[in-house]
Parts: C-alpha cells; sequence; structure tokens
C-alpha cells in the first residue's frame, strides 16, 4: 500500500503541474509582426563552431538570407578549437557581414572548463550590435527571423528573449523519439519563461542586451560550470530583470536544427543539459525537477518491484495488482502529456509525431532516470572534450 501512496503523491503534483505549463503555453499571445515597423537594432550573430565543416555554410547562408537591412547585422563565428576546415571555409566567405574568431587566440587549449561560454564572451567583446543572438552551427534560421525578433524587442524593451527550436527528423524510432522529447522541452520553455519561472531555454534561438550581459558581469559566477550558456545566464539576467525576461511565440522564429545521430551522442547531449539541474538558486526550480525525476525513478522501478511482490490492492471498489497499477500510472501520464503537448504540436505543425508519443513512453521514462542520474553523478563527451 505505501507503494500506491507514493505513486499518487508523486503523480498529482505532477500532473497538476502539467496541466499548469499546458494553460500557460495557451496564454503566450501570439506576436504579431508590423512589416512598416522602422527598425533601428544593430545585431550582432554570435554562432560558435567546432569541427562544424559540414553544417557552417549553410547557417551562414540562411542568416544573410534575412528581410532584415543587411547594414544593421553581423554574424560572428567563433572557432572553438576546430580540426577540421571550418575556420578556413569561415574566412573565404565571400560577404563582408561574416566574420571570423580563433578561441585560440585568446586561451590555450585545456585551460578551462566552459569552451562554449568562453566563446560567447570573446564574440560579444568583439560585437557592435546593440542586441546579441545566438544560434548553433548546425542550425537554419527562417528569413524572418531577425526582422522579427528586432521588432520584438524594440517593441517590449527586453532584456532576455527565449525563442524556439525544432527537429527535423526523419523516419526513424531515435530521430522521432527525440523530436517528441525535444518538442516537450520547448513547451515547458515557453510556459515557463511567461509565467517568470525562467528554468528553462535553448542557446540555439536566443536574444539579448549587450549592455545587459555586461550589466550582470556576464558568465562571472557560473564560468566554471561547462553547460548551461543559455539556462543559467537568462537564470542569473532574470535576478536583476525579471519583468524584461519574455518568450516569443511567433512561427517567424522558430530555428531548425537536426536530432542527434546516435542513442549515444543524444544521451550525452541530455547528460550535458541535467548538469546544470542543481545550478539553480531559484528553489522553485529545483523542487519541479526533483518532482519530475523521482515520479520517473518510480515508474522505473515499479515494474521490477512486482517482479518478487506483485501485490493485489484495493482501492475504493477496485482491486488490482502493483503490475496493473503501475500500467494505470503510465497510461495516465501518457494521458496528461498528451493534453500539454498537442497546442505545442500544432505550433510546430508536428502534430503527425503524436502517434508516436505512447510507444516513446517507456523509453523515455529510462532515458530520464539515467540522464538525470548522469548529470549529477557522471560524465559526458561532447565536441571530442570529456566533462565531469
Amino acid at each position: 500500500m505505501a507503494a500506491i501512496i507514493i505513486s499518487l503523491a508523486l503523480f498529482i503534483p505532477y500532473a497538476l503541474l502539467i496541466i499548469y505549463y499546458r494553460k500557460s503555453w495557451a496564454a503566450i499571445p501570439d506576436f504579431i509582426t508590423n512589416e512598416n515597423h522602422n527598425h533601428a537594432s544593430k545585431i550582432s550573430i554570435i554562432i560558435t563552431a567546432s569541427n562544424e565543416s559540414a553544417n557552417i555554410i549553410a547557417c551562414i547562408n540562411s542568416i544573410l538570407n534575412q528581410t532584415y537591412d543587411k547594414s544593421l547585422f553581423e554574424i560572428i563565428v567563433v572557432d572553438d578549437f576546430s580540426t577540421d576546415d571550418t575556420a578556413a571555409l569561415v574566412q573565404s566567405y565571400p560577404d563582408p557581414n561574416v566574420k571570423l574568431i580563433s578561441l585560440k587566440d585568446y586561451i590555450p587549449a585545456g585551460s578551462i572548463n566552459a569552451y562554449k561560454k568562453k566563446a560567447i564572451e570573446t564574440g560579444i567583446q568583439n560585437a557592435s550590435g546593440d542586441l546579441i543572438v545566438t544560434t548553433d552551427a548546425d542550425c537554419i534560421v527562417p528569413n524572418t527571423w531577425l526582422q522579427t525578433i528586432a521588432t520584438f524587442y524594440e517593441k517590449n524593451n527586453a532584456a532576455f528573449i527565449a525563442m524556439s527550436v525544432k527537429y527535423n527528423c526523419k523516419n526513424n524510432f531515435i530521430e522521432i523519439f527525440q523530436a517528441l522529447d525535444f518538442m516537450t522541452l520547448q513547451g515547458i520553455t515557453g510556459a515557463s519563461v511567461y509565467k517568470k519561472f525562467n528554468s528553462m531555454c535553448n542557446g540555439a534561438n536566443l536574444a539579448y542586451s549587450n549592455k545587459i550581459f555586461y550589466e550582470v558581469d556576464g558568465f562571472k559566477g557560473i564560468d566554471n560550470i561547462a553547460s548551461g550558456d543559455d539556462m543559467l545566464l537568462m537564470h542569473k539576467i532574470s535576478q536583476q530583470y525579471i519583468d524584461k525576461i519574455l518568450f516569443l511565440k511567433n512561427n517567424a522564429v522558430i530555428v531548425s536544427t537536426q536530432p542527434m545521430p546516435t542513442v549515444k551522442s543524444f544521451f550525452n547531449q541530455r547528460i550535458r543539459w541535467a548538469s546544470t539541474a542543481d545550478k539553480y538558486d531559484d528553489k522553485r526550480i529545483i523542487i519541479v525537477l526533483m518532482l519530475v525525476y523521482f515520479f520517473n525513478v518510480l515508474l522505473f522501478v515499479l515494474p521490477l518491484i512486482t517482479l518478487f511482490n506483485n501485490t493485489y490492492f484495493s482501492l475504493f471498489t477496485f482491486h488490482f495488482s502493483l503490475f496493473t497499477f503501475w500500467g494505470m500510472l503510465i497510461l495516465s501520464k501518457t494521458i496528461v502529456e498528451l493534453i500539454f503537448l498537442y497546442p505545442v504540436a500544432k505550433f510546430f505543425n508536428q502534430q503527425k509525431l503524436l502517434w508516436w508519443f505512447p510507444i516513446a513512453q517507456p523509453f523515455h521514462i529510462v532515458y530520464t532516470v539515467i540522464a538525470g542520474w548522469l548529470g549529477k553523478f557522471g560524465s559526458y563527451k561532447w565536441k571530442e572534450r570529456k566533462v565531469k
């Protein structure tokens, strides 16, 4: 009976949290752009690149294909110790708006833990823009991206803008699984930022004030943490500018990228993300993360318990085994999450992926438990670097 009490004590607040996210996502106003808006903001796009020769040119091309005035933006690619021809490709790119900075000119290899933060910081030091926009070297941006961001920034006097990213997945299970998981995270991002919870965002699609970045001392205080160039920076800025942390909900700014090609690379990515989970000062974020993690741990261990003691229980007028109760929890979790995820999938025009969601559920529980544990107690490999 203790297992059922613990299960309900975790499931009920979890379900309420997901419904809260559903209502919060729906409450985010769609931002309507004004094509006649006269822009004045100079934008610096910062791209950190480490061995991205296969992707960097397509990324740059998509940025240069903007409807935004080319005299008002620059692209700064910071080469993060690439061993391929990434730097050479950027250096030879035939456009004066594209600039290359080599991180090796600023720091020796192996001297720090947070290379991406240092790369972004170095890019900002060489930026002339009022607004810093970050994306990743393997991303493709829509041609109205900068125009929409600039309009939103100028109308709202925003300090930090979180925006959407989506995976373009092929018709195989590992990529569909990642797309579903990532879409869920994107929905939570929008909901939490809108409600000033500020627990999640993605560095592949961010914008923030250059001036405010320096006002909060940039990455100082979090520069020893390998990950968190996005979420930890947002959290840091929110401590001074909570009302100016905004989410831009508009299809015109959705950045596209590719999922991880293998299960190993997927786990390394998610472990890296999970490694920042205990780095927040806001106790509400810690409580939510613990609730989600321990509920998944419960769902992971319950079927193992039934192998040794599949006890029958009575609840109200129903009689069932512990294994049956576990199945009911899985079904309830899936239904609640689908209620949240449907409007998010509609926003991304990825509703067809939801047919895979029930199939993905058991795998999602297993990966959440493993990635969460290794994010705290393990290590991961990212960009050929092993990080503890």
